[in-house]
């Protein structure tokens, strides 16, 4: 896996959803305010396909096939967060692996980690996934996460704001 920095940029972790989406709108709007680079990653991993290795393997999508639907992902994504009119602003990231470990290796040296996550969890705190919990728990450099509101609160959530998580070296 190539290891890239971005010195003065944003990373976001954008897997389709809509507290992807969030972060990806939030990160851009930072993004543009600080002048800098906004790096959009999306993080795959091939489909297993359950069976023994001696096994034949059932028709399903080639390892290039499921490559080519992550990019897809990923750009469908950033045009519906952002708009078509985004062309060479954001960065657009694939690559295959666990999405944290593939998220904190492209965050390194990164101005910030954005990430999305749901406006609350349990007993009313916030939400953050496996994802996110691995990502504050070994990073390097400072992590937002960006809450979506839920539907049926959506204009009591509209005043939650994103949470900055201190960087800590892992």
């Amino acid at each position: 896996m190539t290891e890239h920095t971005y010195g003065n940029g944003i990373v976001v972790g954008v897997d389709g959803s809509e507290p992807s989406m969030a972060a990806l709108r939030w990160a851009a709007e930072q993004a543009a305010v600080l002048h800098t680079d906004l790096v959009a990653v999306h993080a795959w991993e091939p489909a297993a396909n359950g069976h023994a290795p001696y096994a034949p393997a059932p028709a399903g999508p080639t390892v290039a096939q499921q490559r080519e639907q992550a990019a897809q992902v990923l750009a469908t994504t950033v045009r519906k967060a952002l708009g078509a009119r985004t062309g060479d602003a954001v960065l657009r990231i694939v690559v295959e692996g666990p999405p944290a470990r593939v998220l904190l290796q492209q965050a390194r040296g990164a101005l910030l980690l954005a990430l999305g996550r749901k406006a609350r969890g349990n007993f009313g705190l916030p939400s953050v996934g496996p994802v996110g919990r691995e990502c504050l728990r070994h990073t390097t450099v400072p992590v937002v996460t960006v809450p979506i509101s839920d539907r049926s609160q959506e204009s009591a959530e509209a005043v939650d704001s994103p949470s900055l998580a201190g960087s800590r070296a892992s």
